[in-house]
């Protein structure tokens, strides 16, 4: 895989991350980090990365920016549920 393509799915993925974190169910959140350690191990199982130094940096790197996305979505999600409850409040008073 060259580069330009394994950094489009990199962004893909994060772009997923964003998304699927910021539904209503946080859950959603973790069907990304879950196919990132299942494919990151089944590389290290096939030896298609052959340190285990490397599989941990991978593991640890990947994992902490999927969780910075999921922090992100989160923290829409609960912006724009306070904004529509901000509206149902203007609404009502007036």
């Amino acid at each position: 895989m060259n580069e330009f393509t394994s950094i489009l799915l990199i962004i893909a993925a994060l772009v997923l991350q964003y998304f699927l974190s910021s539904r209503s169910n946080a859950y959603l959140g973790a069907i990304v980090p879950v196919l990132f350690v299942s494919w990151l191990t089944w590389m290290f199982a096939t030896e298609r990365i052959e340190s285990t130094l490397a599989y941990v940096l991978f593991l640890l790197i990947g994992l902490l920016f999927l969780s910075q996305q999921w922090s992100y979505g989160r923290k829409s999600y609960r912006k724009r549920s306070q904004d529509e409850l901000d509206k149902m409040k203007r609404h009502d008073i007036k």
